[in-house]
């Protein structure tokens, strides 16, 4: 068994689907419909990402989060913030090595820096 898809219900679905595409590269695997897209890795080593849309915005903040790992933290935040992501105000340990970002139905997600694949 492996993880298929992971779902975001989101409020800004567009806006969501615009943003995760362009952070990850992900294209649709078909014709999406007004609430509902699955994205995927075109090189296919990625877990498909899937978006539902949702009349409402969420209450509270879900315990579910992507981390991003990377070779280029610093370039990745700055790429990440230009199409639409903002930082979260986290208490950081000293030495971290993550970014804590929102996208934009203020879903936290993660930027690791990461130099070798440990995976």
């Amino acid at each position: 068994m492996k993880i298929g898809s992971i779902v975001i219900n989101c409020y800004k679905f567009d806006c969501m689907v615009e943003f995760w595409k362009s952070a990850l590269g992900y294209v649709p695997r078909e014709p999406g419909t007004d609430d509902w897209v699955v994205l995927c890795d075109p090189t296919g080593s990625g877990p498909n990402l899937s978006f539902q849309a949702r009349e409402e915005p969420a209450e509270r903040k879900s315990w579910l989060h992507l981390d991003l790992y990377t070779d280029n933290q610093h370039g990745e935040v700055e790429r990440l913030l230009t199409l639409g992501a903002s930082r979260y105000p986290w208490r950081y340990p000293r030495d971290a090595d993550f970014v804590v970002l929102e996208d934009p139905d203020g879903n936290l997600f993660c930027v690791v820096q990461q130099t070798e694949c440990s995976c």
